[in-house]
């Protein structure tokens, strides 16, 4: 029995690399690369983060919480790996790493065939404590919502000066 929370998570979760294919694929570079200043991320930065955080991250620590519970804390999570791990990488190449990773995430976690009382289980994050898999498969929902607003951001403002005085009715651009 699959749950309505978990169906309405997948049901995001699976779109996610086909909805960044479309905003990003075939873009000018000018576009992938831009930040909003320095320090912060690009869309390709943000692409690399989803491609670790698919291998390092929301799997593994959902099998932590199903094989150990609390008895055993999720590895830390290098939020920047990225900028070692797909540096030089081409932006399409990203793009389809992601979308194979995703596929392979959502086979294993429907192979779980998770039920009600699975959701309820705890596992122990190493800087927050006690967290449950349905907190896991929420916050895995919601980074993916974050991360697709992030990247719209940065390249809306990447257009802040030649937008001119509508600039006043574009609540991006603040």
């Amino acid at each position: 029995m699959t749950t309505p929370f978990l169906q309405e998570s997948v049901s995001l979760l699976t779109r996610t690399p086909a909805t960044l294919d479309a905003l990003l694929r075939d873009l000018p570079h000018a576009w992938t690369a831009a930040t909003e200043s320095p320090g912060t991320w690009s869309p390709y930065d943000v692409l690399g983060h989803l491609i670790h955080a698919e291998t390092a991250d929301w799997m593994p620590r959902v099998r932590i919480i199903l094989e150990h519970g609390v008895s055993r804390p999720f590895d830390a999570f290098d939020r920047e790996a990225q900028f070692r791990q797909t540096e030089a990488k081409p932006l399409e190449d990203l793009l389809d790493e992601f979308g194979a990773l995703r596929r392979n995430s959502l086979v294993q976690l429907e192979a779980l065939q998770l039920k009600p009382a699975d959701l309820e289980r705890q596992g122990t994050h190493p800087a927050l404590g006690n967290v449950t898999l349905r907190q896991l498969l929420a916050t895995w929902t919601a980074h993916d919502l974050a991360h697709i607003l992030q990247i719209s951001r940065v390249m809306a403002r990447r257009y802040r000066d030649e937008v001119g005085p509508w600039a006043e009715y574009l609540s991006v651009m603040k």
